[in-house]
């Protein structure tokens, strides 16, 4: 048996196969959900998964509006940021947020979860968020996957 022939392939950007996922947020618990799509997007789950390269799909989340938290977290939960200004510190909590643009909520969640970055910020870019039921990515015909058959 000729141990040298087992190598390890890194993917090259010539190598890599992007795919177009839908995933539908009605019922899912936000985190649980944020860290499947942040795991396709760095594409984790794919055999050729280097850690320098963007070799994630593309994903579409719809019905971002159905999404759930548990327990008190709509409430008890608090963001922090900063307008850069002196006493420009701001808090909003997840139902504010969720009020305002379900979208922004789950794409902070995602955003939270992926590398801080160039990486991080390339790759959040493949990912997309839509509040209802339709999207405008029918012509790059992606895939429906079912969050709960990926571990």
């Amino acid at each position: 048996m000729d141990t040298l022939s087992f190598k390890t392939e890194s993917a090259t950007k010539a190598s890599i196969q992007k795919e177009w996922l839908v995933v539908d947020a009605t019922d899912q618990v936000l985190g649980r959900l944020g860290t499947k799509v942040a795991n396709i997007l760095r594409g984790k789950h794919k055999p050729n998964y280097t850690p320098n390269l963007d070799c994630g799909d593309n994903v579409i989340i719809i019905n971002a509006d159905k999404v759930k938290l548990t327990g008190k977290k709509w409430s008890d939960r608090v963001f922090f940021y900063h307008s850069g200004y002196p006493g420009g510190q701001r808090e909003v909590t997840p139902a504010m947020l969720f009020a305002k643009s379900p979208e922004q909520l789950v794409l902070r969640t995602v955003k939270g979860m992926l590398p801080k970055s160039k990486l991080g910020r390339k790759v959040l870019s493949n990912l997309f968020v839509y509040s209802g039921p339709e999207h405008k990515h029918e012509a790059q015909q992606p895939r429906a996957i079912d969050l709960n058959t990926i571990k």
